[in-house]
C-alpha cells in the first residue's frame, strides 16, 4: 500500500483540480468559437427637438435619453434609474410626458420632442421654472428637469385642481430629497400663472 504524506495528498488535489478546470473550459472555448458577433445596426434619423430638426446617426437600440444626452449634447434631461421608475428623464413628446429611458430614439422620428432646455423663451424662463425657483422646489437638482417637464404636462392636461390632484398626477416622478411639498406648491403657483 502506498504511503500517504501531506505532500502526496496536496499534489493529488492540485492535479485533480487542474484537470477538472481544463475539462470544463474546453467545451466553453469550442462553443465560443462558433458564436459570431453581429455589429449593431445604425440608422440615420432626424429628430425634432425644441423646435429644431437635428440629424443624428444612432444604433437602433439607443434610447431617446441617450440620443439626447450623448448624440445631441442636451444634458438637461437626467439619467436616474434607467428603467422608467424615477421620472428624472421625463420629456414631452408631441405634448405628452414620456420617460425617455423607455423609448428608442428611432421610434420618435417625426415627433416633436421638448426637453427642459426648450422651455425658456430666450432669456425668460418658463412659468414652471420660475415657480420652482420661487418655491425652492429642489435641492440636489437630479430630479428637477423631469419634475419640471411633468409639471408642464400636468398643467396643460388640467390636473391642478387641488394639491391632492397635483400629487397624484406628479406621482411618476420621485424626489430623493423629499421636496414634494414645495414641488406641489410650485405646480399650483405655475398653474395660476399659465392661466392668466
Amino acid at each position: 500500500m502506498a504511503e500517504h504524506t501531506r505532500r502526496t495528498v496536496l499534489k493529488s488535489a492540485a492535479v485533480t483540480a487542474g484537470g477538472a478546470a481544463l475539462a470544463a473550459r474546453a467545451p466553453a472555448a469550442a462553443g465560443a468559437a462558433a458564436v459570431s458577433i453581429q455589429p449593431a445596426q445604425t440608422a440615420e434619423i432626424t429628430l425634432s427637438v425644441n423646435g429644431r430638426r437635428r440629424a443624428v446617426s444612432v444604433e437602433t437600440r439607443v434610447t431617446l435619453l441617450d440620443a439626447l444626452r450623448e448624440r445631441l449634447g442636451l444634458t438637461g434631461t437626467k439619467k436616474g434609474c434607467d428603467r422608467g421608475e424615477c421620472g428624472a428623464c421625463t420629456v414631452l413628446v408631441d405634448g405628452e410626458r414620456v420617460k425617455s429611458c423607455l423609448t428608442l430614439a428611432v421610434m420618435r422620428q417625426g415627433s416633436e420632442i421638448t426637453t427642459v432646455e426648450g422651455l425658456a423663451d430666450g432669456d425668460r424662463l418658463h412659468p414652471v421654472q420660475e415657480a420652482f425657483i420661487r418655491h425652492d422646489a429642489f435641492q440636489c437638482g437630479g430630479c428637477t428637469p423631469g419634475q419640471i417637464m411633468s409639471a408642464v404636462a400636468c398643467i396643460e392636461e388640467g390636473h391642478t385642481g387641488s394639491d391632492e390632484e397635483i400629487r397624484q398626477w406628479m406621482s411618476g416622478n420621485l424626489c430623493r430629497c423629499a421636496c414634494y411639498q414645495n414641488i406641489v406648491a410650485a405646480v399650483a403657483d405655475a398653474a395660476g400663472e399659465v392661466r392668466r
